[in-house]
């Protein structure tokens, strides 16, 4: 029977032989627990009452949010601080860090009011396209979008700060709770909503217009990752304009690929070529066709 001294020497040694995934004698990196219990608190800021264990009176919520807010800028400004001595941008000298560190921090707190006027647009959009909602309470209490969403918002302030390694940790927490994949990176309209979630996948470099409504299982990917860190910085991924509702199983690939507005693409069709304004995409199980909403003699009425 091994020892525990045999086992700890073995496992050291596999330190030494398979180094690459050590972080051993570096920067001190963020810790993914204390983000994830950041971004909880984050979420309690955004929506007061909803993720609280208690009732907030109004009469008390000035007081509260003040000691939440105090509380979560010393720790943000913390795992902030480290995440730029770990990879501090270009110009930024180590003696500078913990003042930009706290800039940062502040800066987007100071966000949140604005966010929080978005999200408010997409659980009207989730109630309004969702005719099994019955309240927006239920809405913001159950449905996996929005605590999807909020989190890509969050994490999408921080990614357009550069701020390293946070954005990423904030919505990997999402994804594995909620099953769907937003890259901090993807720019995101007003008025969005998915429907299930799950599986759906939007890639770093997505961007979506307003009023988008898309169902599970969907993907707006990368043609092709084949070219690694070199295709780094480059649009990969999809376009999707105003009005486009996007039906379960599409997968939609390509950094030159627009979805034109007011476009309806149904379940399970490729696509890798743009797409005109008001278009209706479907495949019929053998061909995947493209007909115009705007030709009256066309055989399909199909109805959002």
């Amino acid at each position: 029977m091994e020892t525990v001294t045999q086992l700890t020497n073995q496992l050291v040694a596999s330190y030494a032989k398979a180094g690459g995934i050590n972080h051993l004698d570096g920067k001190n990196l963020p810790s993914k627990r204390v983000v994830t219990a950041l971004t909880c608190d984050l979420l309690r800021l955004l929506f007061p009452g909803f993720f609280d264990e208690k009732l907030i009176h109004s009469s008390e919520i000035k007081v509260e949010t003040a000691a939440l807010l105090d509380s979560v800028l010393g720790t943000l400004e913390d795992e902030i601080r480290k995440a730029l001595e770990y990879q501090p941008p270009d110009g930024l000298v180590k003696k500078d860090i913990a003042t930009e560190a706290r800039k940062l921090t502040v800066d987007f707190l100071g966000s949140l009011p604005r966010i929080r006027e978005l999200l408010q647009t997409d659980v009207q959009a989730a109630f309004d396209g969702d005719p099994a909602a019955a309240s927006k309470e239920e809405v913001i209490l159950s449905y996996p979008f929005v605590e999807a969403i909020a989190v890509q918002r969050l994490a999408h302030e921080l990614f357009l700060k550069n701020v390293p390694l946070i954005p990423r940790i904030m919505s990997e927490w999402a994804h594995a709770r909620t099953g769907m994949e937003l890259h901090p990176g993807a720019k995101i309209g007003s008025y969005f909503f998915v429907d299930h979630c799950t599986g759906t996948v939007v890639g770093e470099t997505v961007v979506i217009g307003n009023h988008v409504k898309m169902y599970h299982g969907v993907t707006l990917g990368a043609k092709s990752t084949a070219g690694g860190q070199l295709l780094k910085g480059r649009k990969r991924h999809p376009t999707i304009e105003d009005r486009v509702t996007i039906y379960p199983g599409a997968t939609i690939l390509g950094g030159g690929t627009v979805i034109g507005a007011g476009s309806t693409i149904g379940g399970n069709v490729f696509i890798m070529d743009s797409v005109a304004p008001n278009s209706l995409v479907i495949y019929d199980g053998l061909d995947m066709r493209v007909l115009s909403k705007n030709d009256k003699n066309a055989a399909l009425d199909f109805q959002i």
